[in-house]
């Protein structure tokens, strides 16, 4: 039995509609497209490359132009003189000192018999800080009161002996050369009894040094004694390493304050300028203080003027010998422009300043200095309060160079 052949008849009934492609001819129409597209890609590759190249040249060589446009004209920032605050202060270090020291020594030899004021101890005028013990002293007075007792009665016979005389002289009962010698020696007697008196009065004095008395109200500072050390009168101690004096008394109710003031501010601060002090130990805090008194007269090696300031220390809160920053308060009665320090130039010829002119170009004033704020200074002499002065010159900057004012402003 035979198989029909079905291939056979699906050929037949299609043969109208398929139409046989060989294989060569249906590749050929892809490889006409890819070699279009190829040549259309490297195009634009080449394109994309010089773009990137060519571009920011373009953009790099447009900002250089505009920026050497720019610099062909110097762009400056200005300001304008203003005057000068009338008040300054001035910031100078003082040494604290006491109104009043003294170092007390014996005025009298003897042997400390009692001390009554160690340091710290706050004393009054007069009181007693130590006795000493004389007794070669209380001997010799009683001896020069004795020889005073002798020399009164002396005197005082002879002076009645010459008053007799005197009286006989009259009726020619005596000579008158007795007379005289009878008067003499009352004189002399006289004299004799003075002298006795003044060795009295000297040595009493002495022994009134035997209690060793405070001058004024302070503090002792200093004790260099003990009960049974001795004391010479002003002279070498009694002690090994003892200096001399006794006592050192302080007055602390009040102190000074030594400052050295600058030449160039010694006019500005008369006697009465109000001032106030700061120390280290109390920040923040002010002791207001006056000028008291001045030298008057500047010191030729430092070329400062001694100035002294008081100050209340009623409450102890100040202490002798210590460091304080005095502030000055500097007053002038005519006060000058004042301009930043960055606008100075400092050429051979002097401080000069650049101002912006007519025409906007630069004009170069040599101006004097006053007064020095810190960062701004007070210009005496050579600018005016129209003046457009250039903020920040550079020191290359000539007189005469065109510029561009950026802003203005104080």
């Amino acid at each position: 039995m035979t198989t029909p052949d079905l291939s056979s008849k699906r050929d037949a009934s299609t043969c109208t509609d398929v139409v046989p492609v060989s294989p060569a001819a249906a590749n050929t129409e892809p490889v006409k497209r890819r070699r279009f597209m190829l040549p259309v890609a490297l195009a634009a590759v080449v394109a994309a490359l010089l773009a990137i190249g060519i571009v920011p040249r373009l953009h790099a060589g447009t900002a250089l132009t505009q920026q050497v446009d720019a610099q062909r004209e110097l762009t400056v920032e200005t300001v304008t003189p203003a005057r000068a605050p009338v008040s300054q202060e001035l910031l100078l270090p003082g040494s604290v000192m006491p109104y009043a020291d003294a170092s007390i020594y014996a005025r009298t030899s003897g042997y400390i018999q009692h001390w009554y004021a160690d340091i710290g101890t706050k004393v009054k005028a007069g009181q007693t800080l130590a006795d000493i013990e004389t007794p070669e002293l209380d001997a010799q007075l009683k001896q020069a009161r004795a020889d005073e007792a002798t020399a009164k009665a002396n005197y005082a016979f002879a002076n009645s002996t010459a008053q007799r005389w005197q009286t006989m002289l009259k009726t020619q009962s005596v000579s008158q050369q007795d007379t005289d010698a009878k008067t003499s020696d009352s004189e002399a007697k006289r004299a004799a009894l003075q002298a006795a008196q003044a060795n009295v009065a000297r040595l009493a004095e002495m022994v009134s040094y035997e209690k060793v008395t405070a001058p004024f109200d302070g503090v002792v500072t200093i004790r260099n004694v003990d009960v049974g050390a001795l004391v010479t009168s002003g002279g070498s101690p009694g002690l090994a390493g003892m200096p001399g004096e006794l006592f050192h008394i302080e007055q602390t109710g009040r102190l000074r304050i030594f400052v050295n003031v600058p030449q160039d501010d010694a006019s500005n601060i008369p006697v009465g300028t109000q001032v106030y002090l700061t120390t280290q130990q109390y920040p923040g805090r002010r002791f207001t203080a006056t000028v008291a008194r001045t030298a008057d007269a500047i010191d030729p090696v430092s070329r400062t003027l001694r100035v002294e300031v008081d100050v209340d220390n009623h409450n102890g809160a100040l202490m002798p010998g210590a460091y304080a920053q005095v502030h000055l308060a500097l007053r002038t009665a005519h006060p000058a422009l004042e301009l930043p320090v960055s606008a100075l130039l400092f050429r051979p010829d002097g401080v000069t300043v650049a101002v912006v002119g007519q025409n906007d170009t630069v004009q170069l004033k040599t101006v004097t200095i006053g007064r020095d704020f810190g960062t701004y200074v007070e210009v005496a002499t050579g600018v005016d309060a129209t003046d457009r002065v250039i903020n920040n010159p550079g020191d290359a900057i000539s007189s005469g160079e065109a510029v561009r004012i950026a802003a203005l402003h104080r």
